[in-house]
């Protein structure tokens, strides 16, 4: 087994695929797109653990190798399972599809949907010791992630800042228009979801309450954004005359030798709370 990681291993980690439930569900999407016979073709555990593992002699057979590189667009089979370059081990790869830097840029979902069935929240929350959340309702963590775990994750020491757009101003109901609602139906999910932090900070201990903050602002809402540990951001936009769940997904790891998109929309998200209400 060869000192330096293959560079499939790195990659998977850096998408945050290497549980093998995530990989199997990120594997069986891509394979569907290059062809139906190809979902359900996965590795099993042993085999991918071999794959990660540096102890393959040869490449796996040649439909893996295919949607291992529809997985990881720019990069070869021979790459992927050859060794890791500095530039992707240190974390800031230079080279991550074709035509070069893809400024902090590790994936793409076309609609919320798919980055949820790839990368679902207790994957990304578990193990968070830092969360800040900026949105409409941030469903991601009030209505995908259990309440039980919410109410852990704050005890045990982790930060949790969530933003919500003010479900009594102005830039919510506009937003309702937009989407056709007549009902109220984001006022109401947004108070749903306000109550249900609200609850979890509650039962929370006196010294871990102030862990969870929540704030409302009215503004034009253009991005959900979600930043976990200062290191992963999950931006997704809002398009005009679309619901949220229809709207593309963008993850971003930061990388603190070169600039990205990582640190704008730290930015964005800094700036919304501080011109935020406390609730």
């Amino acid at each position: 087994m060869s000192a330096r990681p293959i560079l499939l291993q790195i990659l998977l980690q850096q998408r945050q695929w290497h549980r093998y439930g995530i990989f199997h569900a990120a594997y069986d999407d891509a394979a569907r797109k290059i062809g139906r016979d190809l979902i359900g073709t996965a590795p099993s555990r042993a085999q991918l653990h071999r794959w990660t593992s540096g102890e393959l002699k040869r490449l796996p057979y040649t439909d893996h190798c295919r949607v291992l590189e529809h997985m990881f667009p720019g990069w070869t089979a021979d790459q992927l399972f050859g060794p890791c370059p500095d530039d992707v081990l240190s974390g800031c790869p230079s080279r991550t599809a074709p035509g070069g830097d893809l400024a902090d840029v590790v994936a793409v979902f076309p609609t919320r949907a798919d980055f949820t069935s790839t990368m679902p929240p207790h994957a990304l929350f578990d193990a968070a010791k830092d969360v800040r959340a900026a949105g409409l309702s941030l469903n991601l963590i009030c209505q995908q992630y259990p309440d039980q775990r919410l109410h852990r994750l704050v005890e045990n020491g982790a930060e949790l800042r969530c933003l919500f757009l003010d479900p009594d101003g102005d830039a919510i109901q506009a937003r309702e228009r937009e989407e056709g609602y007549t009902d109220h139906h984001l006022v109401m999910l947004t108070k749903l979801n306000i109550e249900v932090l609200s609850r979890v900070r509650d039962r929370l201990p006196d010294d871990a309450k102030d862990r969870l903050s929540l704030a409302v602002y009215d503004e034009t809402i253009r991005f959900g954004i979600v930043l976990i540990d200062g290191e992963t951001c999950v931006a997704q936009p809002y398009l005009p005359q679309a619901r949220g769940v229809d709207s593309p997904t963008f993850v971003l790891r930061r990388c603190p030798e070169s600039p990205g998109l990582y640190s704008t929309f730290e930015r964005i998200y800094t700036e919304l709370w501080d011109r935020s209400r406390p609730v």
